[in-house]
């Protein structure tokens, strides 16, 4: 009896719009859009962009937008959230968006939701209009009556407060963008599982647990009339270079601003050069990490790995590098050498 082979991991692409020493958001958002023009080309599944608000260093401040701009010049790549942060939204304007999204791109719509704030609390409370809405508890009513706005009604799910009932996201859709739990905890694994929703889980935050959300995800998943079997995208932070020396070289900035967030300093990428002469290099160096980097040949090996420890259905990656000749070699040399769907 011959061994069916397992369907190929997609590969996909996360976007922080990080804004490197000297550049202006004009330019963040630039480098953003060419990214995504250039995964579309070389057949990556998705590419998603992120909520951060009020931080020095990172352009996106409202995916939306982003998405909007981004589906408008590709041709076929799926482009998302990573998320959009529910907590600091009502779910009826969440799904408005993402309803006329949908309705201009057919198809290629993913609706990322995260329960974080993106933000310092202070932000949080001024986006929110109120310091008494900092919690996240009503997070699961938020996230049914956002699912049933956009066509996914749980009629037993007790958690929703009956929105889809009363409104529409939009007068008549024809089809309905895909829903996506992200999380970097077990909670939103579980609840997940529980909904039986894709799930993403924040690996590149470095923060750890990783292997018991994925356990917690598949254990307790439901199929559900989105999704008949768990998929499970695990981000990682990946910069395949030609060289695990030019490799190394274009990964010092991201590592010195990683040890800065550490210690709550949001700096802008200093350059390569920059960042080797930086006092700081070598611990930054020394700090723990579960990074991807490395020549093509490496990088391949380590994300086999990490689908082989998570059993991950799909592969996000982020790249955080100065240049953005690097982090396009990095897309070419992963489509070159991963076994992605290439366009027709």
């Amino acid at each position: 009896m011959g061994m069916t082979s397992s369907p190929p991991v997609q590969l996909s692409v996360l976007d922080l719009s990080i804004l490197a020493e000297g550049a202006s958001s004009s330019d963040a958002l630039s480098d953003t859009t060419a990214l995504a023009v250039h995964a579309d080309a070389l057949g990556f599944t998705r590419f998603w962009v992120a909520e951060h608000h009020n931080m020095p260093s990172v352009a996106c401040t409202s995916p939306t937008i982003l998405i909007a701009h981004l589906a408008a010049l590709t041709q076929q790549i799926h482009v998302g959230s990573g998320g959009v942060m529910l907590p600091n939204h009502a779910p009826l304007v969440v799904a408005e968006q993402f309803a006329m999204l949908e309705a201009l791109h057919p198809g290629r719509v993913d609706v990322g939701i995260g329960r974080a704030p993106g933000t310092d609390q202070l932000t949080a409370a001024a986006l929110r209009r109120s310091a008494d809405a900092l919690g996240a508890e009503d997070f699961p009513r938020h996230l049914i009556d956002l699912m049933g706005l956009l066509g996914d009604a749980r009629a037993d799910v007790p958690w929703g407060s009956g929105l889809a009932t009363k409104f529409r996201a939009t007068p008549a859709a024809a089809s309905s963008p895909g829903v996506f739990l992200l999380g970097s905890s077990g909670y939103s694994a579980e609840l997940a599982g529980f909904l039986g929703l894709p799930f993403a889980f924040a690996h590149h935050f470095d923060m750890g647990g990783t292997l018991q959300a994925v356990d917690l995800y598949r254990r307790n998943f439901k199929p559900s009339s989105v999704l008949a079997e768990p998929h499970m995208i695990v981000t990682a932070n990946v910069l395949a270079a030609d060289t695990a020396e030019e490799a190394d070289w274009h990964s010092a900035p991201g590592r010195l601003t990683a040890l800065g967030r550490r210690t709550g300093r949001f700096t802008p990428l200093p350059s390569p050069s920059v960042a080797a002469a930086h006092p700081d290099i070598e611990e930054a160096k020394r700090l723990p990490s579960n990074r991807i980097v490395g020549s093509i040949t490496e990088v391949v090996e380590q994300l086999h790995g990490l689908v082989e420890r998570t059993g991950a259905n799909e592969i996000m990656v982020t790249a955080v590098a100065f240049d953005l000749s690097a982090r396009l070699r990095s897309l070419e040399l992963l489509a070159q050498h991963w076994p992605i769907k290439q366009p027709a």
